[in-house]
């Protein structure tokens, strides 16, 4: 699939990305002087030592063991002000900044040009111009190594190299530079703008080699770079190719501007399901950082919310794709956070709750970042949550999961032990005999209290729950599969049935564990829904998946991009491919407002699809792009309910298409063709237990096979 763009980019929410997921880059295009962003995976504000100095200078404040006994204490007792009050010592400053790098200026005689071409296969962006009446193509990609930009039919007259870095030194097109020490969102404005020290380094060589064609070349290398792994593999066309899922006839060249204009909408989800893999495969590769808010992407110093992870929602949107569809290896990145998180969450889970294993909060960032956020005065509706590990962790258990291999089950061990020996000590007997998560938040929401009071602390919110619970149960799985013998099974043993029930209010799965009053009934997050997707506790058919869809009715429809993914995976989920439909319609509207503003966080004002196909809020997040892929996966193929079902959620009238390469777990694959309700189905075993009986829904229809090598099943469903 190639994505056509009739002309050159304005500005950045026009250029095309490419990557490989170590150097990242958006592509201007255009004749004269044009540019060419490039950003490094591994230029991060901060130090290695930044973390350990928060912890020290918030236990210096007062936070500990004893403090959180008073805070519970508080809440307890009704006193949620003096909780909140108390709980602010907990807070530390803001994780770090992912940052710009530099710019490329490759200038070109003034001509004409005749649109830019993304081959998502190949990952090469393609320019065709003319020049003083002759044909000149650029093409922008980048390799293994390198950024690569090559010209043919034309030489430039000159080509310049610009930081919005310090700079350190300079030799011709050969740069390096200081990397700043600290670095706040710039929700902070009166936070100075990044501190420079003695910080990391970054430096940046570029060749230029002239013959048949003019070929430049950039590689980077930073300081930083050692607190990664390295371990480079993982070819562009080789990942891309694992997957392919197409609705309706997809054509070999996409017209985007065509495409934003919403004619097309099986064509909207073929592109969006492609795009989505390619930004992955572009932006998480194994031995760099994972992808963040913006992937690889960023021209900004001080970008919207750091541009770093988000663990409440949008570090997980993001890698909600990759195993499905066949990028286990782009999952790499972010297993290797958590095992930098499972260290340095450790000191602070000991230190400041006095308990064993290791804890994450509502961010981090590429140093492992284990500590609450927010410099003593943020909310505590976002900056208190000691579940961004509990959430986090899944992670490791979904590598499995898809895989069933020994290596997967070794990596995931020792991650999701030490999460549940925090969950462990974290809980906590409350007033009715219950085991409690408190303080407990329900992710950036809100409820009233009894004098109308907008509050966030409360006990055992329905995620916390629901988390705690997938973490005992999914460590006790690791410890069955692998026949290990362990203390803290038999812990885990005794505080599962001690741990609440999934509230159900009025008809509708509850957010808290008391019915309170909520704030905002159409509120962007969807919490307390993590049971149904990703964690696949509640499914469709039961009366806990009727509570889960009567909760979703009361939400209403979208509100931004990742709200937009993650309604559209819960609607797959339980079933509801025409809700899929609308919300997918919804999302990738054309966005006509101002992109260069940032909108309420409220989800007041609704974004869409940018030029260059990026989802927006405003501004610009790239977990809704990923979310959509990972949304439309769950509407060919689901397989967490120990079933693998196959067009479970289609809208009606998408009544023909193809899917190839979607894992299931267990680890099979799965290639799936339908026309007008007739459906084939070859699932191939790929790891796992050949001998492990599996069930195969297709429409009301259950066979169950035993997939040794390949099985191919036919079915019907009704249009």
């Amino acid at each position: 699939m190639r994505l056509h763009w009739p002309s050159a980019a304005a500005e950045w929410t026009e250029a095309l990305p490419v990557g490989n997921g170590r150097l990242g880059a958006m592509v201007f295009g255009g004749t004269g002087r044009s540019r060419v962003q490039v950003n490094d995976a591994t230029v991060w504000s901060g130090t290695a030592a930044g973390p350990s100095r928060a912890l020290a200078d918030v236990l210096a404040s007062g936070a500990g063991p004893h403090r959180l006994a008073q805070v519970r204490e508080a809440i307890f007792g009704g006193d949620l002000e003096r909780a909140t009050e108390l709980l602010m010592s907990f807070e530390g400053p803001y994780s770090q900044t992912f940052l710009p790098y530099v710019d490329l200026w490759i200038t070109l005689p003034v001509g004409e040009s005749h649109g830019r071409t993304l081959d998502l296969a190949t990952g090469v962006v393609t320019e065709r111009m003319t020049i003083g009446g002759s044909d000149v193509v650029r093409r922008v990609w980048a390799s293994e190594t390198a950024l690569c930009v090559e010209i043919t039919g034309a030489v430039p007259s000159a080509v310049e190299i610009s930081t919005p870095l310090r700079e350190v030194s300079r030799n011709g097109l050969n740069l390096v530079v200081e990397i700043p020490v600290d670095s706040a969102p710039r929700h902070e404005p009166q936070v100075e703008a990044p501190v420079y020290g003695d910080g990391e380094r970054g430096a940046v060589t570029v060749k230029v080699h002239s013959g048949e064609r003019w070929l430049l070349t950039l590689t980077s290398s930073t300081t930083t770079e050692s607190s990664w792994s390295g371990r480079r593999h993982g070819d562009h066309m080789t990942l891309m190719d694992a997957c392919d899922v197409r609705f309706g006839d997809v054509p070999d060249v996409v017209d985007v501007l065509d495409l934003l204009s919403g004619k097309d909408e099986q064509l909207i989800a073929s592109v969006l399901f492609a795009y989505g893999r390619y930004l992955l495969v572009s932006s998480s590769r194994p031995g760099a950082p994972p992808a963040n808010l913006q992937g690889i992407w960023n021209d900004e110093l001080r970008p919207a919310w750091s541009s770093n992870y988000t663990i409440n929602i949008n570090t997980q949107m993001n890698y909600w794709a990759a195993e499905v569809t066949g990028l286990a290896e782009c999952h790499d990145p972010l297993l290797e956070l958590l095992e930098k998180l499972a260290v340095t969450g450790a000191e602070v889970a000991r230190s400041l709750y006095g308990a064993r294993g290791w804890v994450a909060h509502h961010n981090t960032d590429a140093w492992g970042w284990s500590l609450p956020v927010g410099m003593g005065h943020g909310a505590p509706s976002w900056a208190i949550w000691q579940m961004g590990g509990a959430w986090l962790v899944q992670h490791a258990w979904d590598h499995y999961d898809f895989a069933r291999t020994w290596s997967t089950l070794e990596r995931a061990w020792p991650l999701l032990r030490g999460c549940a020996e925090f969950c462990l000590d974290w809980l906590v007997e409350g007033p009715d005999g219950y085991l409690d998560t408190c303080p407990s938040t329900s992710p950036e929401n809100w409820f009233l209290d009894s004098s109308g009071a907008p509050q966030a602390l409360s006990w055992s919110v329905t995620m916390d729950v629901v988390l705690v619970r997938a973490v005992f149960e999914r460590t006790s799985a690791l410890a069955l599969a692998s026949g290990r013998s362990d203390p803290v099974l038999a812990e885990i043993s005794a505080a599962l049935p001690r741990l609440r029930p999934v509230p159900v209010v009025d008809g509708r799965l509850g957010e808290w564990a008391v019915d309170f009053v909520e704030e905002d009934p159409s509120h962007r997050h969807l919490s307390h829904l993590v049971s149904v997707h990703p964690l696949g506790q509640v499914v469709a058919g039961t009366p806990l998946g009727d509570a889960a869809a009567a909760s979703l009715d009361r939400r209403g429809p979208g509100a931004m991009g990742w709200s937009w993914a993650w309604k559209m995976a819960l609607r797959a989920r339980l079933g509801d491919g025409e809700t899929v439909r609308a919300l997918l319609l919804e999302a990738s509207e054309a966005f006509t407002g101002d992109r260069h503003r940032d909108a309420p966080v409220d989800g007041s004002e609704w974004g869409g699809l940018l030029p260059n196909l990026f989802s927006t809020h405003p501004p610009f997040q790239i977990d809704g792009n990923f979310g959509f892929t990972a949304a439309l996966a769950e509407v060919v193929v689901q397989s967490h309910a120990g079933v693998v079902d196959v067009l479970p959620a289609l809208p009606a009238g998408w009544s023909r298409g193809s899917a190839r390469g979607l894992r299931c777990r267990g680890g099979l694959s799965a290639d799936i063709t339908w026309h007008d309700g007739d459906i084939s189905v070859r699932l191939r075993r790929l790891s796992g237990d050949a001998s492990e009986v599996v069930p195969v829904r297709i429409g009301e229809e259950v066979t169950e096979v035993v997939v040794t090598d390949v099985v191919e099943l036919q079915g019907r469903v009704s249009c």
